[in-house]
C-alpha cells in the first residue's frame, strides 16, 4: 500500500490547511473548502469520525474522509464524504485510502472498526471523479436526491450510492 489512514490530530493543522488551500480549485466546485482542522476535531464524536489518508512515502496528506451521520442500533449506517488533495489526486492513492476506510467502517467494533453494516456516498451528478471512485469501491447507485445539500450558495442535487458489509466482503482484494 502506498497510503495509510489515521485520525487527525492537532499537530496536523498546518499540513491540513496547506493541503486544503493548495487544492481549493480542485475541491471547491463540489465541497466547501474548509481548512479549519481544530473545528473539525471539536466535532469528532459518536456521529462523526474523520480519517486522514497519508502517503507512506513522503508523509503528505492524500485526502480526507468524513464518516458522518453514524447511526448504530438496528441501522448501523453512515455517510462517507471525501476530498482528495493535490498533488496526489489522480494517482490512485485516494482509492487505496478509501478501501482502508471502508474496511475500518465494516470491521467489528471490538477489532478496532466502527461495526457498521451499510455505507452511503452522495455525489453531485457532474462530479465524475467522485462518482468513479464510488463505483471503483463497489458502491451501487441507489437513487437521486434533488436539492439535497447546500453547497456554494445553492441546494445541490446528488446521486446516492450504497454498499453493505456483505457486498464488501465479496469484492476482490
Amino acid at each position: 500500500m502506498r497510503v495509510t489512514i489515521r485520525a487527525p490530530k492537532p499537530s496536523d493543522s498546518d499540513a491540513y490547511a496547506d493541503a486544503v488551500l493548495r487544492s481549493a480549485d480542485h475541491i471547491g466546485p463540489w465541497n466547501p473548502v474548509e481548512a479549519d482542522l481544530p473545528g473539525l476535531l471539536q466535532r469528532q464524536g459518536p456521529g462523526l469520525r474523520t480519517f486522514l489518508i497519508v502517503d507512506t512515502g513522503d508523509g503528505g496528506l492524500v485526502g480526507k474522509c468524513n464518516v458522518a451521520n453514524i447511526a448504530m442500533g438496528r441501522f448501523c449506517n453512515a455517510s462517507l464524504g471525501y476530498d482528495s488533495y493535490l498533488p496526489y489526486a489522480g494517482t490512485g492513492r485516494m482509492t487505496e485510502g478509501m478501501r482502508l476506510v471502508v474496511d475500518r467502517c465494516f470491521a467489528p467494533q471490538g477489532a478496532g472498526g466502527l461495526g457498521l453494516h451499510r455505507l452511503e456516498i452522495n455525489v453531485q451528478p457532474d462530479n465524475q471523479r467522485s462518482t468513479a471512485l464510488a463505483k471503483r469501491l463497489g458502491f451501487r447507485l441507489e437513487g437521486y436526491s434533488p436539492r439535497m445539500l447546500w453547497i456554494n450558495d445553492a441546494w445541490r442535487d446528488h446521486e446516492r450510492y450504497a454498499l453493505t458489509a456483505e457486498e464488501w466482503r465479496g469484492l476482490p482484494g
